[in-house]
């Protein structure tokens, strides 16, 4: 199976490799828009700051290509708030993909949010065989908010998307490499899409 990551600088990389070998596939870093078209499966990962990262997307033409991509993409913590209309973290425009907003949290509780957290309400192919509860790993700051797309829901401060689908695009707050066995799942269920 070809899968590729999608390299625009901002990103935890060799965890999201590391954990697509363990299941037995190789997903190659590309930045190269044909490469990147011509995969079976896109991960679109992201850990940093949302207005920089979209800086970067649009320098390489990546900003015009994700949203239009067919195949099953997959966006990881920054990736999936940067396929969301707006983030509140540098006043960023983002891709539009999902019809949602990401705000941030308050600061009545710690933020980031950082650490393991339930995810509730799961209603996709991409949660078979995970249990309602389940624990996730997560960082971060943003949150996208509760609307029509949202998969998975979960409880800090209030209740947010933790998950979102739209057509042949999915997104997820937390971090399915560095979430055990249910986080191996989701990626192996994802493959499956």
């Amino acid at each position: 199976m070809n899968i590729k990551i999608v390299n625009y600088g901002a990103g935890n990389i060799k965890s999201i490799q590391f954990a697509f070998q363990r299941l037995g596939y190789n997903a190659e870093l590309s930045s190269d828009s044909d490469k990147i078209i011509a995969a079976d499966k896109v991960i679109f990962p992201g850990v940093g700051e949302a207005s920089s990262a979209m800086k970067k997307l649009k320098e390489s033409g990546l900003d015009t290509l994700i949203p239009n991509l067919k195949q099953p993409v997959l966006g990881i913590c920054l990736g999936m708030q940067l396929m969301c209309n707006h983030s509140e973290e540098g006043n960023t425009n983002g891709l539009g993909i999902f019809n949602v907003n990401v705000k941030r949290f308050s600061n009545k509780v710690k933020v980031p949010q950082m650490g393991w957290n339930t995810i509730s309400n799961l209603k996709s192919d991409l949660f078979k065989g995970i249990q309602e509860e389940e624990y996730m790993y997560l960082v971060h700051s943003y949150y996208a908010e509760m609307c029509d797309e949202a998969i998975a829901t979960s409880l800090y401060e209030m209740n947010y998307a933790s998950a979102l689908e739209k057509d042949n695009f999915f997104g997820v707050q937390f971090h399915p490499e560095k979430s055990s066995k249910a986080g191996e799942q989701i990626l192996k269920n994802f493959l499956k899409i």
